[in-house]
């Protein structure tokens, strides 16, 4: 069965002088034009190839890639606006659309945004919507807290920043959570901080447990080492040099000196810290 909107796998049957016509099934034939056709292109070969309506409505192969497939997140630029919506440069020929519907808020020409890619049952066309709730889980039944994810931040609120978990959940990162600049589209590495009572996820970057403390001591003990016994990167520091070595906050990171100074394993003074050999 045809995906549109998804890579298929489709057999040419027949070349014509713009290109190449390929099996689609139930749906008919799908044209590959000449330029997205490999030069070695035959009737018989096997062409993996990306499927889309153009603006005729007619099935069109293309060999480009997408920024991202129907089912798919992706932070995508708005390149036009008119009276039916919003139009995002998708990565290929033709631009997707995001309807006025599909908008929670007014989108500027310009501006990228978070949306979601999907396929339109009522048009029988692959779209993009912004209201990402409507099509990712927001509880996390199968999350294990500490589980290492994928995030897409995709939001900012009151609270933090809301961000799309494994390309399926959306969850929550708290402000005092965050120690590193982030900004909307960006995609990291992150952790579930747990799954509360009503199910919502909350995310963090780092843990604050007896375990994470420890891992910290002794990476700080090992750049010491490295830099022969001092560094000049003290408790005074700035959040972003501590961020920037070590990817935790600065206040985790002078919970971790302090208890390496009470360990009688480090000097510490307002200049650097020393290793006690």
């Amino acid at each position: 069965m045809l995906q549109i909107g998804k890579f298929n796998s489709l057999k040419v049957i027949k070349q014509v002088p713009f290109g190449f016509y390929l099996d689609g099934g139930d749906d008919g034939e799908v044209l590959l034009p000449t330029k997205f056709a490999d030069e070695a292109c035959k009737v018989g070969d096997t062409c993996q190839v990306f499927v889309y309506h153009d603006s005729d409505s007619r099935l069109i192969a293309t060999t480009q890639t997408p920024l991202a497939q129907v089912d798919e997140c992706a932070f995508l630029k708005v390149v036009s606006v008119n009276n039916v919506g919003a139009f995002l440069d998708w990565g290929i020929d033709k631009d997707i659309l995001v309807p006025y519907s599909e908008q929670d808020f007014p989108m500027a020409e310009g501006v990228s945004y978070v949306v979601f890619v999907y396929f339109d049952d009522e048009t029988g066309r692959v779209a993009a919507s912004t209201r990402l709730r409507d099509f990712l889980f927001e509880e996390g039944k199968n999350f294990d807290p500490k589980q290492e994810v994928d995030l897409l931040i995709c939001g900012r609120s009151d609270m933090g920043y809301k961000a799309v978990i494994n390309g399926s959940h959306l969850g929550l990162i708290f402000k005092d959570e965050v120690f590193k600049p982030l900004r909307i589209g960006q995609r990291t590495k992150g952790f579930i901080k747990r799954v509360r009572e009503d199910n919502k996820i909350d995310l963090c970057f780092q843990f604050h447990d007896d375990g994470a403390r420890n891992d910290l001591a002794e990476q700080i003990i090992d750049d010491l080492e490295a830099h022969g016994g001092i560094s000049t990167l003290t408790d005074k520091s700035s959040a972003q040099e501590i961020s920037k070595r070590f990817n935790v906050s600065k206040n985790v990171y002078k919970k971790a000196l302090g208890a390496l100074y009470k360990q009688k394993r480090i000097l510490l003074d307002k200049s650097k810290v020393t290793l006690i050999k």
